[in-house]
């Protein structure tokens, strides 16, 4: 589904990646890890199009995601965003909306869905992240943890076949972040694909079915998450195991 190959990108005469490839197959489920910095999560960014690479290919289920801006690039965006969904550390979550009507919004105004079946499949989704009573909750009275929930509620509301998700349990208290983690391990067992950012030894263990080290802008080692991490080859990844 994701075919990166030899993408480049540098922020002036930093280089954050220095010719990185992944391919990520429907279904699957990739963890990327590393230390802070070594790229992961301008690679996601650049597979979502909220950044553009500077050499390189980016190809999602056939289509091609040009670096250089212009209608080319907007339209293949289009396409892509229908298929891919991002989850991001902090929720984005529009305040002054319900969490129905965040759920709801994107499936109505982009996929031109009538109301009444993106109102249902909310509910429905609500149920699914373990919320069925907060559809009428305001964001701000939520915990971070249910806030994330509906997020990725949000997210899957859009039905893409791959969601992107960087750092989803950073930024909450240990409860709240087993919540999360609990959740998109079942996603992950019902054949959701994801690509993962995650600083988390255990939770990449539980979710991950295959792994893609970083280090300083260059993939290390990769492959089946038991082997990767069971003999890890570079030092990089026994760091992170020792992180836990």
């Amino acid at each position: 589904m994701i075919h990166v190959s030899n993408v480049t990108r540098s922020y002036g005469s930093r280089q954050i990646l220095r010719g990185v490839s992944l391919q990520v197959s429907a279904g699957e489920v990739c963890a990327l890890i590393g230390r802070s910095g070594c790229g992961k999560s301008t690679l996601l960014r650049i597979i979502n199009g909220l950044e553009s690479h500077d050499g390189g290919e980016v190809r999602v289920e056939g289509t091609v995601l040009p670096a250089a801006a212009g209608n080319e690039r907007d339209r293949a965006l289009l396409k892509i965003r229908q298929r891919v969904g991002m989850v991001f550390q902090k929720c984005h979550l529009f305040p002054h909306r319900t969490v129905l009507q965040n759920i709801t919004e994107a499936p109505v105004h982009v996929l031109r869905r009538t109301p009444r079946d993106a109102i249902a499949e909310a509910h429905q989704l609500l149920a699914r992240v373990g919320l069925p009573d907060k559809a009428n909750a305001s964001p701000e009275s939520l915990s971070g943890g249910e806030q994330q929930r509906v997020a990725i509620a949000r997210t899957l509301a859009m039905r893409p076949g791959l969601i992107l998700l960087d750092e989803p349990t950073s930024a909450l208290d240990p409860r709240s972040a087993a919540e999360v983690a609990a959740l998109l391990q079942e996603l992950a067992q019902q054949g959701q694909g994801m690509i993962v950012v995650s600083h988390t030894p255990s939770f990449v263990r539980a979710i991950a079915g295959t792994v893609c080290s970083l280090h300083e802008g260059r993939v290390v080692e990769s492959g089946r998450a038991s082997e990767v991490l069971g003999n890890p080859q570079h030092e990089s990844t026994r760091e992170f195991l020792q992180s836990s």
